[in-house]
């Protein structure tokens, strides 16, 4: 996969540069310091996908994310150390949105969902015929989209995250954010198909490779695309005794605090 990256910090240019390094399957073709020459080496090199830092000189990374979602050649992912952009984000459709400091495995569970999503792998999402309410109880979410509301079926979702006054949720090619909170979502989800492992974070039991101990008491659960989603020690005991089969799981529940994502 041939990887353009842009960011005017030349020190975050020289992290992603390493981080990509160790990854199999992809090339660095162009570094850009500002939106219009990550603009024009797009339009020379034709990357696959486009690692954009959302505030740069000349032309922001959303400006050029929205023009370049009209080309669905080119997959954005946002690498930036804002997190108030990511309603923005995912209403242009990127791929996924990393903060900094980017971590290996994150940037490698986000190439991986850029690659299912340019081999077709996956629904390409439903849109909302018209823009009435987020949510319906039938079994499915709406998500903001760049073309109004998009039909996120319950069943497609691999994991939720909150983030702020908002949550995310994961399919295996694309991330929606919708303004609602964990628990309005609980009485959505149904019983069963996904498991609470936090206060913020649910999981689809069947996305679930495995649970890892992590330190003395917590412990992770590790997805099939590789996502690391931390276990709230509250939520420990009752985590532990639904994925008893898989193994490697502590049934201590740990101490007071309570964690979200890995």
């Amino acid at each position: 996969m041939k990887i353009l990256l842009a960011d005017d910090e030349p020190l975050a240019l020289v992290r992603l540069r390493t981080l990509l390094a160790d990854l199999p399957g992809v090339e660095v073709v162009g570094e850009a310091r500002d939106g219009e020459e990550a603009a024009d080496l797009i339009e020379a090199l034709r990357p696959d996908l486009a690692l954009l830092d959302i505030r740069m000189p000349k032309q922001s990374g959303m400006s050029l994310a929205r023009a370049l979602s009209r080309d669905p050649e080119v997959e954005v992912i946002f690498v930036t150390a804002f997190d108030h952009f990511a309603l923005q984000a995912f209403e242009v459709d990127a791929v996924d949105y990393l903060l900094k400091p980017v971590e290996i495995d994150r940037l490698a569970t986000a190439l991986d969902r850029a690659r299912r999503r340019r081999s077709g792998d996956g629904q390409a999402p439903q849109l909302a015929v018209d823009g009435e309410a987020a949510t319906e109880a039938s079994g499915c979410i709406w998500a903001p989209h760049r073309d109004g509301l998009v039909r996120v079926p319950i069943s497609t979702i691999d994991w939720i995250e909150a983030s702020r006054d908002y949550v995310l949720l994961h399919t295996p090619t694309r991330s929606h954010i919708v303004r609602a909170t964990m628990d309005s979502l609980a009485g959505q989800l149904g019983e069963g198909a996904m498991v609470r492992v936090s206060r913020s974070a649910f999981v689809r039991q069947t996305a679930v490779a495995q649970i890892n101990r992590q330190g003395r008491t917590g412990s992770v659960v590790i997805l099939k695309d590789g996502t690391a989603v931390r276990v709230g020690v509250t939520y420990a005991r009752a985590v532990a005794t639904i994925f008893r089969g898989l193994g490697g799981v502590s049934g201590r529940p740990g101490g007071e605090g309570d964690e979200g994502r890995a």
